[in-house]
């Protein structure tokens, strides 16, 4: 689905995925790769627009041949499809969509046991790890307190059942992850940063994006006018 162009919108965990894809059998693709994320709740597709053209009558007198004129089954490059030359054989299905579907659910099994041993863990319950999966191997994004945490996490996933390797470069070690993850605010997505005495929005740009320079895209985001003038006790909001 890469290069369908679907927009992705989501506040408090609910997910609304819109654009125009192949068919309509395209829905349930986009909700399971969608509930593979950690914290989503619920995937509303119903903005999903297919393209799939109708398919076309057979001429009355066609005859038993008629499905020779019919529309292959499956979409071919580009999202449309073409119909079968008059007389010569159907070409061969392309994978059905439901077909794909369910392998992907088979798949996302693996990804939400891991998922939940790392929830089910007391050290790492609370660190914003998300798990995604490729094939039979899984992927830890997100950041932890330190290097024990991140060996323990890979540890926990290469336990999991089913799972063939683990892939941890996305998962960056940065003291105070857990602290950072508790100021969510959880209708939004947003974190939510009380100013501090010392504090500068450099400083926290610094902190949540590890760039100093994006205090501008904090001082739009808040309406700040001036960036050199915030107060001690100032609630910042960070983009979810």
């Amino acid at each position: 689905m890469k290069d369908l162009g679907l927009q992705v919108q989501e506040k408090g965990g609910n997910v609304t995925v819109t654009g125009m894809v192949p068919n309509d059998r395209y829905g349930n693709l986009v909700k399971v790769v969608a509930e593979g994320i950690n914290g989503v709740k619920s995937v509303d597709t119903s903005g999903l627009i297919a393209q799939e053209a109708p398919q076309q009558a057979a001429p009355q007198d066609a005859g038993p041949s008629a499905s020779d004129n019919s529309f292959t089954s499956g979409p071919v490059s580009g999202g449309t499809e073409i119909p079968a030359s008059a007389g010569a054989r159907p070409a061969p299905a392309a994978p059905s969509i439901e077909a794909e579907v369910k392998e992907m659910e088979e798949r996302s099994k693996i990804a939400k046991a891991v998922h939940k041993a790392i929830r089910n863990n007391g050290e790492l319950k609370d660190d914003p790890i998300d798990v995604l999966q490729s094939g039979n191997s899984v992927i830890l994004r997100g950041v932890v307190d330190n290097d024990h945490e991140q060996r323990l996490a890979e540890k926990l996933a290469r336990e999991v059942e089913g799972v063939s390797g683990v892939d941890i470069s996305g998962l960056r070690v940065a003291t105070g992850a857990k602290e950072l993850s508790k100021e969510k605010d959880t209708q939004t997505g947003d974190t939510v940063y009380t100013v501090k005495a010392g504090d500068t929005l450099g400083a926290i740009a610094q902190k949540y994006y590890g760039d100093v320079t994006e205090y501008k895209k904090l001082a739009h985001y808040n309406n700040i006018s001036n960036p050199d003038l915030i107060k001690v006790g100032q609630q910042i909001r960070i983009p979810g």
